[in-house]
């Protein structure tokens, strides 16, 4: 529901209206030969003269028109002159749909039975006088702007100018802009931010995601493009830029995914003498702030949870906490019951959990919980048992083994009520803790497909979340280290407990925080390490990466650093958030796919045995390319 409260022609003038009315009622004659655009007029203009520019979206017998900008729409006729009429009505027969035309004329108040109430310029017409084809359109496009027709992301992104004409993106693109302007706005006015730009030519930072290599006509050496700006707001931080603030562009080497893709923005903030608190503060001000007047006033201060309150009620650091659906702890009741796997492993980490699925039992089909089932077991290597929950019985493997006392105790625990489906899984406490926080989406999303309203569409629930461990078991072991950093390796131990990183270093905490908007992570940062010898310990001892790549940043710490803190926002995911969309592809203008390719441009592209030799590069025979 939200998607189309948003899509909506109302949300979209909104948004218009707002750039309107920054830049003046009207378009002069010395920023435009428009006089207004093609969704401002109304009957209180009737009798001016007007000059439109914009796209032929529609012409009936050569008399009759409407004409599109990116403001709206309004319908243009011919004058009752013959002479005119049929001058008028020649150019406009030469005139292909998605043409760009010009018309002067003046604005008349339309006939009442005429008059189109679903269209904000439907009380008036523009009777032309003057009408000029500035640019014939080709007479068959490879697709057509309009709202209602069902074109695939693949066309879409193949021929991206035509896609960026609908009323979806330049809504989004608009809405963008609005936002971007108003997070200036508050950081540079409010609050005294700089707006420094770094460089997007670096060197290899390490640890984190892969980063783009760059070649160099200097024989074996390289540049990176930087994953974020992180080392250079710190280092702007030695130079006494104290408040910092850029729109920043990143880069990863990884697969494109909803909400990421190679490349991305980032509203990077950073500031000296502060605690998470103060940042807390900042971001919710500056979220307030830009926040668009159409959508529901957001609620301050945000709520605040534990990383492991997170990954034990929601089994994800990112909860959605629109819904309920949490994860309960019934290892008390079912350890010991003589059911094989219940009884506990060696490992001290065994848990046993439920969730409650309302109405389970009449939506979920046998074939969706035998795909939740599949994906289960191949995401995460586990199964879970599942209880049908009936008013007098349960229907389940394990229903013949427990006492009535017993499933009632279970289902007073976790509140689940007849009709409801309980999902139980056993294991080790993160396994159980993802794969039923995996089960709780995708039970909210099949639900919500058979119309059980669980999540509100027009329900927007802020969350920090804290405390995160600083370090965690690596999967692969990197340079001989079995951590890795929960977040980066610049995040400072949270305080009292920087004895612990040299003896310790699992059982750290970071003062480490990421805000999370309906279960998406938005934003995340923390307070850095000011102090030299600490990073350099980090680095060699406990992440065993070579401290020389970051020997300009451990350097900086040496000259008087002061302690500072910051956040970083994913502007795209947030964007796509405020305007309903489902990725990030969405909100920006030429995005890639999930493959981090232009379908547009034809981006990657092979180039020449010049450019190849200029750069020392060497590509094996039949790897070049097409």
């Amino acid at each position: 529901m939200m998607r189309s409260i948003c899509r909506s022609y109302q949300t979209f003038l909104i948004i218009c209206n707002s750039h309107i009315r920054r830049n003046g009622k009207r378009a002069t004659s010395s920023v435009s030969w428009r006089t207004h655009n093609c969704g401002q007029l109304r009957a209180s203009d009737a009798g001016s003269k007007v000059t439109l520019c914009g796209w032929l979206q529609y012409k009936r017998f050569d008399f009759m028109a409407t004409l599109r900008d990116a403001y709206g729409v309004i319908q243009i006729v011919l004058p009752e002159d013959e002479v005119k009429r049929s001058l008028l009505s020649s150019k406009l027969s030469e005139a292909n749909l998605e043409s760009v035309i010009k018309v002067e004329g003046h604005v008349q108040r339309r006939p009442v039975a005429k008059i189109n109430s679903q269209m904000p310029t439907g009380s008036v017409e523009i009777v032309a006088g003057e009408l000029e084809i500035m640019n014939n359109c080709t007479e068959t496009l490879p697709m057509q702007v309009h709202e209602h027709l069902n074109v695939t992301e693949t066309t879409r992104m193949l021929f991206r100018y035509l896609d960026l004409r609908s009323s979806r993106m330049q809504r989004n693109l608009r809405l963008r802009s609005d936002v971007a302007m108003k997070i200036r706005e508050y950081l540079w006015k409010k609050h005294g931010f700089v707006e420094v730009e770094t460089p997007n030519l670096f060197r290899r930072t390490p640890g984190g995601a892969k980063e783009f290599v760059v070649p160099t006509h200097q024989k074996g050496l390289f540049y990176s493009l930087p994953q974020s700006p992180q080392q250079f707001k710190q280092l702007l931080m030695v130079g006494a830029i104290d408040r910092y603030f850029q729109i920043a562009r990143c880069f990863r080497d990884e697969g494109s995914r909803p909400d990421r893709q190679p490349e991305f923005t980032q509203v990077d903030i950073e500031m000296s003498f502060v605690d998470k608190e103060c940042i807390y503060n900042l971001m919710e001000g500056l979220v307030k702030y830009c926040w668009p007047e159409h959508l529901p006033d957001v609620i301050t201060p945000f709520p605040r949870m534990s990383y492991q309150k997170a990954l034990d009620e929601y089994g994800t650091d990112k909860p959605d906490t629109r819904f309920e659906m949490t994860l309960v702890d019934i290892t008390a009741i079912l350890q010991g019951c003589g059911i094989a796997i219940f009884e506990s492993s060696p490992s001290s980490n065994f848990i046993i959990k439920a969730m409650t699925c309302p109405s389970g039992d009449k939506f979920l089909t046998k074939s969706t919980v035998d795909i939740l089932q599949g994906n289960c077991k191949k995401l995460y290597n586990t199964n879970f048992l599942l209880v049908h929950v009936r008013e007098k019985s349960w229907k389940s493997p394990i229903s013949k083994h427990l006492s009535e006392k017993t499933k009632k105790k279970i289902m007073d625990t976790v509140g689940a009520k007849p009709g409801d489906l309980l999902f139980i899984c056993a294991g080790p406490r993160e396994t159980v803790n993802a794969a039923l926080g995996f089960l709780r989406l995708q039970c909210a999303e099949c639900l919500e497909e058979q119309g059980v309203r669980l999540r509100d569409p027009n329900s927007y629930k802020f969350l920090w979340v804290e405390d995160f461990p600083l370090f965690l078991k690596s999967e692969e072991t990197n340079g001989g280290s079995d951590l890795e950093s929960a977040h980066h390796p610049f995040t400072a131990p949270v305080v009292g407990e920087e004895h612990l990183v040299y003896s310790e270093p699992v059982k750290v905490k970071g003062q480490h925080y990421d805000l999370v908007l309906n279960g998406v992570e938005v934003a995340g940062g923390s307070i850095r390490i000011h102090h030299s010898d600490l990073q350099k310990y980090i680095l060699e001892e406990v992440l065993k990466e070579d401290s020389s790549e970051m020997s300009h940043l451990l350097e900086a710490l040496q000259s008087g650093c002061p302690p500072h803190g910051g956040i970083a926002m994913g502007f795209d995911r947030f964007v796509s958030l405020l305007c309903g969309e489902r990725t990030i592809r969405d909100v920006i203008a030429f995005p890639k796919t999930s493959e981090g390719n232009d379908l547009m441009s034809g981006a990657p592209s092979s180039i020449s045995q010049e450019d190849l030799d200029r750069y020392h590069i060497t590509v094996p025979s039949g790897d070049s390319g097409s």
